[in-house]
């Protein structure tokens, strides 16, 4: 299960905190993102921007903005951008790596050391075309890089399923694509745990903390109420991010699938699929 977004610069974490902003006040890491930290993630203070404090954690590998609001309640993940397009999270980015001194030593995005760009202009070719996506490619990533379970074999075609446990509609999809596809080796389902119905936000987190995910969420369809506890001391940390990234692209509903199309198009499923095929 992937935790995070790509992109990670080690240059970074090279130096001291102190010395990451050009100012010398670093505001108290915000109570939202401890968790991160007690996990072993790093996080680094990028400035404020749009009167939005911002943060880069990295944890296993992966790399995730955060962006936390004025009221300091709340925050919202991925990349900030301009009204003119313009990157505001890379340009941040590339600050706090010129204020510790050091030249972009690397980029990593889930490639191999052999693989990785070392030219600046590599670099900035791989950073520019993130501003040229198109919303739904740029959603479709953020789908990619969310919190989320495998169904199925891992060589099979994927779909993005937001699943809540509670949620019977969820279950009927789930039942319907099963046997036929999931079973069979035709689908592989990454379904995507959100919490919105009474005492589901702490089976969602359950279902991704277990080591099993896949055999409990089975268990959980063939009504085994014992499959997925409703633990309160469970974190809901990477459900909740889940559910800001629904709430981000206003999806509505649940089951909401997303997948991409043989011709690359990426197509979205409102609810139950009246025929699985179609996906297929």
């Amino acid at each position: 299960m992937r935790f995070f977004l790509s992109f990670l610069f080690l240059a970074l974490f090279c130096m001291p905190v102190m010395a990451q902003t050009k100012s010398a006040t670093i505001p108290a890491l915000p109570e939202a993102l401890v968790p991160l930290e007690d996990k072993g993630a790093q996080l680094r203070y990028l400035g404020t921007e749009n009167g939005m404090d911002g943060w880069i954690a990295i944890y296993q590998g992966q790399e995730q903005y955060y962006y936390i609001t004025p009221d300091k309640k709340a925050f919202v993940t991925g990349l900030m951008f301009a009204q003119d397009g313009r990157p505001i999270t890379i340009d941040q980015v590339k600050d706090l790596q010129a204020q510790n001194g050091g030249a972009l030593d690397l980029l990593a995005q889930d490639k191999p050391e052999s693989e990785q760009p070392k030219k600046l202009s590599e670099i900035k070719s791989v950073t520019e075309g993130l501003s040229t996506r198109t919303p739904a490619q740029r959603m479709f990533s953020e789908v990619e890089n969310s919190n989320w379970v495998r169904l199925g074999s891992a060589d099979a075609p994927v779909i993005y399923s937001f699943v809540d446990p509670q949620c019977p509609h969820c279950h009927e999809f789930m039942n319907d694509i099963k046997e036929k596809y999931i079973d069979s080796g035709v689908m592989q389902v990454r379904i995507i745990p959100v919490g919105f119905q009474p005492g589901s936000l702490a089976q969602a987190a359950f279902l991704l903390g277990a080591p099993n995910g896949e055999e409990l969420f089975f268990r959980h369809l063939a009504g085994d109420e014992t499959a997925l506890p409703a633990k309160s001391d469970m974190s809901t940390q990477a459900v909740q991010k889940n559910m800001a990234l629904m709430q981000a692209w206003k999806f509505n509903v649940t089951p909401l699938t997303v997948y991409k199309a043989k011709d690359g198009e990426i197509k979205i499923i409102r609810g139950r699929a009246k025929d699985a095929a179609t996906i297929v």
